[in-house]
Parts: C-alpha cells; structure tokens; sequence
C-alpha cells in the first residue's frame, strides 16, 4: 500500500473526509459557538465549578503519593492502558527530526508508531528531500527502497497536487499555508513479541490550505491506521499498514474559524516532536 494511495482525489488527508465542516456565520469575522440567555450562562457557570472541583481533587489524590493499600496491591502499571501515557522515558535520539531508539517492549511499539503516524502525515511528505529522509527513517530498509520510488510518483503527480491546490513543486499559492498534520489521539497493541508487532493508532486529522479565496479550506478528519512493525537495527521500523475511517465523534455545534484565524493558530502552535 503506497501512502500516496490515501490522498487519491480526495481532496484530503486519508480519504473523503466524511466529518462536517460548519463555516462562519457572515454577521462575525472570527465564528463562535451560539449564544444563548441567562439559562445558559448559569449552567456554564456550574460546569466550570465542577470542573475547577474536580481539578483540586485529582491534584489531592496524585499527593497523596505512595499509598499501596489505596491501590489495592503492588501493580504499578497504568489501569487505562490503551491510553495513559507510556511508563518508559521519552527517546533522547532522533532520525531526521523524528524520534527513534524506542523500547523493544509494547509501550515502545506503540511510541513509535504514534511518532511515525505524526511525520507519515506531515506536509514534509510534499517535500521531495524530507520525504526521502522520513521514508528511511520509519520504514525498514528494504520497504523504504522498494517504495521510495512509488512515494516520489505519487506525491509529484501534477493532477493530484492540483486537486489539493499546490502547484507543480508541491507549494501553496501566494498568500494561503498549505497544511497537514496527525494529532495521535490513543493506540493499542494487538500483537506483540521481541521482534514483530502490531498496533493501532487512532488520530484525527488536519488537512487544507488556509487563507483567502482558499479552493480547499482545512478540514477535520479521523482515521484508525493499523501498522506492522519489525525490530530492526535496534529499533522499531514499519513494514506494512492499513488504514481505515473513524471512529468519527459527533461534531459539537462549533462555527468554523476563519481562514485568518487558522493561518494564525498553524502558524503559532507547533505540532508535537514526541507523542504517546
């Protein structure tokens, strides 16, 4: 399955981008959910008190540190394990920018995958240098140079760049941000042994150009991928992966920013350089 496969006419990262897309009202530049009266000034009040409660009382649990009869036994391991953080150190090396030298255990499968998910779905994919350098970087040796070439034909197609609104060279018009970026939202472990594994990364999904007059305005979309890893040179690497749809939330009732205001956040909030 070559990556470039996932943007084929899609007008989007991974596929149709099934997730609405409400746009801002013409009475205010800068959106907004709707307002409503007194009633609902109230019950945010009280929302916000039971969160701010809430808040003090998980803080006063974490102090209590140390407590093995409130935990009920001597496993230290997280109970939400699909989802809490993982329990081993960050990686400290790095692989053309992305994070490399994870654990040869699960925890460390799934760092990796969720880091490889964020660069496979980065607008550095456009860029025919740094894609070369993240292919080598997340896939093994033998599946980068069998792919490199699919990858390269792929993301220089001029038709399927103009779909999306780049020109030849992969870059936005004058005046608009090209965007692209996977935020990792959970992942789990559905094989694992020392050398082979597999696991699920559940994201969501930014991709579109931001900006005026903009023939492809940034959506959001969800996807699972499923990736298969191998141990290889000390680390793992990405030998195949299949992606589907979803699961998709229900969207709230939220205006669309405006292509000011996306530009704006884009350009000002950095993605991550470690997830999990």
């Amino acid at each position: 399955m070559s990556l470039g496969d996932e943007y084929e006419n899609t007008g989007g990262y991974g596929g149709s981008g099934q997730t609405r897309t409400r746009m801002p009202d013409s009475g205010g530049p800068h959106g907004g959910g709707r307002r409503g009266g007194g009633r609902t000034s109230s019950r945010s009040l009280v929302t916000v008190v039971g969160v701010v409660v809430l808040l003090i009382a998980a803080i006063a649990f974490a102090n209590r540190g140390g407590d093995d009869s409130a935990s009920g036994g001597d496993d230290d391991s997280p109970k939400a394990e699909a989802t809490a953080p993982s329990g081993e150190k960050p990686v400290r090396s790095a692989n053309a920018g992305i994070p490399s030298g994870f654990a040869r255990d699960r925890q460390g499968a799934e760092s990796a995958a969720a880091n490889y998910s964020v660069a496979l779905g980065s607008a550095d994919l456009f860029n025919t240098d740094r894609r070369r350098e993240i292919t080598t970087a997340v896939y093994t040796p033998e599946v980068a140079a069998a792919r490199q070439a699919d990858l390269d034909r792929a993301y220089s197609n001029e038709e399927f760049l103009a779909n999306i609104g780049l020109d030849k060279d992969g870059k936005a018009p004058a005046g608009q941000t090209f965007i692209s970026r996977v935020i990792p939202v959970g992942t789990k472990v559905t094989k694992s042994t020392d050398n082979d594994a597999t696991v699920e990364v559940w994201y969501t999904s930014l991709f579109g150009l931001s900006g005026e007059r903009s023939s492809n305005p940034v959506t959001e979309s969800w996807y699972t991928t499923t990736y298969q890893l191998k141990w290889v040179e000390n680390d793992w690497k990405i030998t195949d992966f299949q992606q589907k749809d979803g699961p998709v939330p229900v969207g709230r009732d939220q205006q669309a920013s405006t292509a000011e205001d996306m530009t704006k956040a884009v350009e000002e909030f950095g993605g991550f350089t470690y997830a999990r």
